[in-house]
């Protein structure tokens, strides 16, 4: 759950500073850059979109991020064939220390994901409610 929140985290940000794919999201002429941020993605994006995100997830779970060595790595140390960034070479307590860096990291970023979602939903539609404090409210999704 933390790694998909810390993603998650970083897909809002990106979005909502106007970051988007090139090109159209089916061959109905739909742009990338015609779906909203946050909550209002849902309703824009294609029904066979949806279905290729929830496939290309099963397949990660599946049959990438997989124990390869079948002798019961750590929870969470799923490597493959392609990405090892040299785990085996830590000491214990390295290991360890990595470990909780990233429990609190993943857990700061569902607490930041609940946030977002929450002050999405809010009437000021402005996931970042700081701008409103400092005097530029953002309303992300305005142009939609």
């Amino acid at each position: 759950h933390g790694r998909v929140s810390m993603l998650a985290v970083l897909g809002h940000i990106v979005t909502t500073g106007g970051v988007r794919l090139p090109g159209d999201i089916d061959l109905h002429g739909t742009s990338f850059e015609s779906i909203p941020s946050g909550f209002a993605a849902i309703d824009k994006i294609p029904a066979a979109g949806l279905l290729q995100l929830f496939l290309f997830i099963g397949f990660l779970e599946l049959g990438v991020m997989k124990d390869i060595t079948g002798d019961g790595e750590t929870v969470g140390d799923f490597r493959n064939d392609f990405i090892d960034f040299g785990w085996d070479t830590f000491t214990p307590e390295e290991k360890e220390r990595k470990q909780a860096i990233e429990l609190n990291n993943g857990r700061a970023a569902q607490m930041g994901i609940l946030g977002m979602m929450v002050h999405d939903m809010l009437p000021s539609h402005d996931p970042y409610m700081i701008n409103g404090f400092l005097g530029a409210p953002l309303d992300f999704n305005a142009g939609f």
